[in-house]
Order: C-alpha cells, then sequence, then structure tokens
C-alpha cells in the first residue's frame, strides 16, 4: 500500500512515519473492518436483488462507507468507530430484507428431518448460498431422473415449503465448505457452486464435473448463464449412478418464526428451572486448529441448556444427539449465515416475553468467525450492544490491539480460551 501524503509504501501496520500523516495502525485497521463489513453486506444484497429486492439506505451507505476507505478521508478515529458500528446497522437491515425475500418466495422454514448419505441414482451436489439457484435447478431436474443434494449452507434449504415439495430433493451429503475436496471426490454425480466458499478441486479429481454459476467461477469448470442448468442435468445423467447409502437424519428450519411460535412453551420451562441458559454456538467455520473448540464446547453443556446454531460452523456437532427438554430439542438449526437475523428476533421475542433486555436474558453467544460475511455479522450485534460475546479461535488480525481493546472494555468482548474455563465463567453469572 503507498501512502500519498508521505509519498512512500505503507507496512502491514500504516505508514512509517506516522507523525507526518497521521496514518496509523488503528485508523487503517477500522478501515480493514469496514471493508469487510462492507463486503459481507454486499453478498446479502447480492442474494435480495436476485429475488427482486433492494434498498436505497444500503446502496448509499455502501458509497458512502467506500469512499471513507479512500486514502487522507479522514484521521479521526471516532469517526471511523461510528461508521463501523454504522456497517452493522445496514448489514441488520440487509440481512431482513434477505430474509424477507426468502420467505415471501419459499415461505417460513418449518421444522424439517433430513436425510443424510445418498440414494441409488444419478444425483447433483449443490453447494453455497444462493436458494433461487436451487430452486430453478429443482424445477428443471423435475421428472429426469436426477437427485438433488444440498452440501453445506444449502442444508436450511430443505426447511422451504416451496423447496421442500420437490420429491427428489433428496437430502444433505457431507457438512462444512471446508471439506470439499474429500467430500466432492466421494460423490461421483455432478456438483454445482453457486457462491462463495468454493475450493479450487485437486489436480485428477472432479473438475470435469463441477460446474460453477453467477459470482463463483474455477478455472476449467464449466460456467452456466442465465440458469440454464440442462448441461449440469445431462452431465449428472452420463455419471455413475450414486449408491444407496442413507445415513442419520440431521434437523434444520427453526426461523424465527417457528421458535417464537412456542415462545410461551420455552418461557414456562425457563420460569421452572427446566432450562437454565441458551448458547448461541455457531459462524464460519474453517480448517485451522482450534476449531474443535466448538464441538468440545457443545459436548460440554449441562443437559438444561438449548443450543441455538446457524452457519456452517454447526458441522462441528449438528450429527451428534443432544436430546430435548420436553418436547423443545436441545440443538436448533436456524439456518445459513444470514439467519443470524433469525436469531437477533429470537433473542428480542424471548426479552420481550421475560420483560427484560437482550442482555439480561440467560443468552451467550459463541462465535467462530472466518470471512467477511461473519465479520458482518459480528458489527450487527455489536450496533445492537450485545455484550458479553465469546468470539474465536484467534483475534481478527485485521483489528488492532487498540481497536480491539476499545471493543472488549465497550461490548464485554471475550476471546474464546478452553471450553471448561469459558464454561465456568459463563455458568457461575
Amino acid at each position: 500500500m503507498f501512502c500519498y501524503q508521505c509519498e512512500q509504501t505503507m507496512g502491514g501496520t500504516g505508514c512509517t512515519k506516522l507523525g507526518l500523516c497521521g496514518k496509523n495502525e488503528d485508523i487503517q485497521s477500522l478501515q480493514d473492518t469496514l471493508l469487510y463489513g462492507l463486503k459481507g453486506i454486499a453478498a446479502y444484497a447480492y442474494h435480495a436483488r436476485q429475488l427482486g429486492a433492494h434498498d436505497e439506505e444500503t446502496d448509499a451507505f455502501m458509497q458512502e462507507a467506500l469512499f471513507k476507505t479512500i486514502t487522507n478521508v479522514s484521521f479521526d478515529l471516532s469517526q471511523y468507530l461510528e461508521l463501523v458500528l454504522k456497517c452493522g446497522a445496514v448489514n441488520l437491515k440487509t440481512m431482513e430484507m434477505l430474509d424477507r425475500a426468502h420467505t415471501q418466495r419459499f415461505g417460513n422454514p418449518v421444522p424439517t428431518a433430513v436425510e443424510t448419505g445418498t440414494r441409488s441414482g444419478p444425483g447433483i451436489l449443490i453447494t453455497g448460498h444462493d436458494l433461487l439457484d436451487l430452486y430453478e435447478l429443482l424445477k428443471q431436474a423435475e421428472g429426469t431422473g436426477v437427485n438433488i443434494y444440498t452440501h453445506s449452507e444449502m442444508l436450511p434449504a430443505h426447511g422451504y415449503p416451496e423447496l421442500k415439495k420437490f420429491k427428489h430433493l433428496m437430502g444433505n451429503f457431507g457438512g462444512a465448505w471446508q471439506e470439499q475436496k474429500k467430500e466432492f471426490n466421494a460423490f461421483s454425480g455432478a456438483l454445482l457452486a453457486t457462491t462463495n466458499c468454493v475450493l479450487i478441486p485437486p489436480e485428477g479429481t472432479y473438475l470435469d464435473r463441477l460446474f460453477t454459476i453467477g459470482i463463483t467461477g474455477v478455472s476449467g469448470a464449466t460456467h452456466l448463464k442465465g440458469r440454464d442448468f440442462k448441461p449440469l442435468i445431462e452431465k449428472a445423467k452420463s455419471l455413475p449412478a450414486l449408491p444407496d447409502a442413507p445415513g442419520k437424519k440431521i434437523w434444520t428450519g427453526f426461523g424465527h418464526a417457528a421458535i417464537l411460535g412456542l415462545a410461551d412453551k420455552i418461557v414456562g420451562l425457563v420460569k421452572a428451572g427446566k432450562i437454565k441458559h441458551f448458547f448461541l454456538i455457531g459462524g464460519c467455520d474453517g480448517a485451522k486448529p482450534g476449531r474443535n473448540y466448538y464441538t468440545e464446547f457443545a459436548e460440554q453443556l449441562p443437559g438444561d441448556c438449548v443450543i441455538l446454531t446457524l452457519a456452517c460452523g454447526k458441522y462441528r456437532f449438528n450429527k451428534l444427539e443432544f436430546g430435548e427438554i420436553e418436547g423443545i430439542p436441545r440443538l436448533i438449526d436456524l439456518g445459513q449465515c444470514n439467519n443470524a437475523y433469525s436469531a437477533i428476533q429470537v433473542a428480542v421475542g424471548l426479552a420481550k416475553a421475560f420483560n427484560c433486555t437482550v442482555n439480561q436474558l440467560p443468552l451467550t453467544m459463541v462465535l467462530s468467525w472466518f470471512e467477511q460475511k461473519a465479520v458482518a455479522i459480528l458489527l450487527t450485534l455489536l450496533y445492537l450492544n450485545i455484550k458479553g460475546i465469546y468470539i474465536g479461535p484467534t483475534p481478527p488480525a485485521f483489528i488492532s490491539k487498540n481497536v480491539f481493546g476499545i471493543l472488549q472494555k465497550k461490548f464485554d468482548l471475550h476471546l474464546i480460551s478452553t471450553p471448561n474455563e469459558d464454561l465456568k465463567r459463563i455458568l457461575k453469572k
């Protein structure tokens, strides 16, 4: 990066002549945070626009905020902090817009048990986040004998009424995005990547049967245009049939409408002492060591605790058996990463039922972060003044020590330590 005021190259922590242009590491840290947050908003706004929804305030903010990252616009730390939190506010509005677009088009999600593994016959495995791509594929594949399977962040699609009505939406295969190379190689059918979190196939594996669409692209893969899935379906029919190898069922589809419909029962169980604490454990997953923390944390929770989860971070524990508390599942899958909006609505709804603030609820958020949408969601939670959040497995590298200290002090933000130590600290409150 080049500093146009000092006329020299800047290092990773900003200009090396800090006194001359004031471009210090804290300003650069907040600019980077803002950029990551904007990328997250852009992803959600893109999906909403594909479904015919857009918002002028969101568009205007993205222009303002991106302009704010241009060299020598501002050296005021407080202005950047204010804009970063505004980024969280706009992301909340964008997630609400996307949630509304999804439910208007596909219906409100309902709790659904999803088959895993495969059934005999040709198949297509679809990964990513774009539900409209899945819907159009299901329509075009109807009557062809080709079964459709979801992967990673597509799992929650099974809860939407207008998607689950397709009988050839067969089930879910595999787990989180970082397992693609192994799982895609094991799936003998055709593969479709709809959004980000797509990996480059190892040489000599599945590149010849990988298709991309929209913003995705892999050199050597077939890129589809105009949502014409005929080449993908024909490819699936030409490949070896999948085996009849079903797995265990996993649950999804617990949107905020479904959960808040049980609010009275949940409140009663809390007041009776049968539910002691709620934990939102989820976020963006990755392959870096340290992420087993989330599995161990979920496993160590007492039987009177309920787990809310979302995004691909749930694959760390969503096939484990947690049972239920008088008909309320102890593991509740809210959906994709953008369904953080549902989590917020659940928290707000429960706070209203208990006549308290969200921060007074027996609720703790334990989040894993990795990419830009996870950053945007964290900024939304901070904008809402939700305190006591635990994040990990490592501190965000783009946030300076001073800025992180400000966030810790203002929002009681914690870095994860060990599951045992963190649980003791949380449950003794």
